[in-house]
């Protein structure tokens, strides 16, 4: 399966909240109000995934902020239960890795559930190391794992 990314329209906002309500359990997804707070944040964009074909159909998206401080933030990456495993979530990650780094971030944080083992998984596939972890994070009383990705190349020693 072969995916197409873009960047965010007004008229996505209804298909990703729909999204994000099937990718995560109450209290841990979005109300309409956070996300649609999160998707017009001064610094943030969001990058929509869809099906490579004719029918443009949106599977997955990725909410991101490119901060003044150097720092990135992800906010949530949802990808529809047909569309996991195809690399569609790598390939969002990456994309917008890409664009905190042109932007000028060293370096990118993200916050998990603490019991999402294969968004744990996926995180250190993807080299993000847990730094922190933030009790009672999500408003059902789930503690968050707070992992980071340096941005910066790999300068190797002599």
């Amino acid at each position: 399966m072969r995916f197409t990314i873009r960047d965010y329209r007004p008229e996505d906002f209804d298909t990703l909240w729909d999204i994000d309500q099937l990718c995560f359990a109450p209290g841990i997804s979005y109300s309409r109000r956070e996300l649609g707070f999160y998707i017009r944040r001064r610094n943030a964009f969001t990058l929509i995934a869809e099906v490579g074909d004719a029918s443009h159909k949106t599977c997955g998206f990725l909410v991101a902020e490119a901060g003044g401080d150097h720092v990135g933030h992800v906010m949530t990456i949802d990808v529809l239960s047909q569309a996991r495993k195809k690399g569609l979530g790598s390939l969002l990650l990456e994309t917008a890795e890409r664009r905190m780094r042109t932007a000028g971030c060293n370096l990118v944080t993200l916050e998990t559930a603490v019991d999402n083992a294969a968004a744990i998984a996926f995180y250190k596939r993807h080299n993000y190391d847990v730094i922190n972890t933030f009790p009672r994070y999500y408003s059902n009383g789930v503690d968050a794992l707070v992992l980071e990705k340096n941005l910066l190349p790999v300068v190797a020693s002599r």
